[in-house]
């Protein structure tokens, strides 16, 4: 099984520069039956490649710090 980083960063490259995936996606590609248990740790893993530089995590669709508590809906794009 791939790593929940390599699945966001499969997941943000798969769709047209300027897109964005939800969690839900990333979640659902990793364990299609248990996608909702899955959800806490790629969010710690967006916020970690957010961190790095790898990814941007979207609220109302502008980019959030990461160093910052995420609450509610977001999503993530590739830089």
């Amino acid at each position: 099984m791939a790593s929940v980083e390599d699945a966001i960063l499969e997941a943000v490259a798969a769709v047209p520069a300027g897109k964005s995936v939800s969690p839900d996606q990333v979640a659902k590609a990793i364990d299609l039956e248990r996608w909702r248990r899955v959800l806490p740790q790629v969010k710690a893993a967006a916020v970690g490649l957010a961190r790095a530089g790898a990814i941007v995590i979207l609220r109302h669709n502008k980019p959030v710090d990461p160093a910052e508590p995420i609450k509610g809906v977001y999503r993530l794009r590739a830089l």
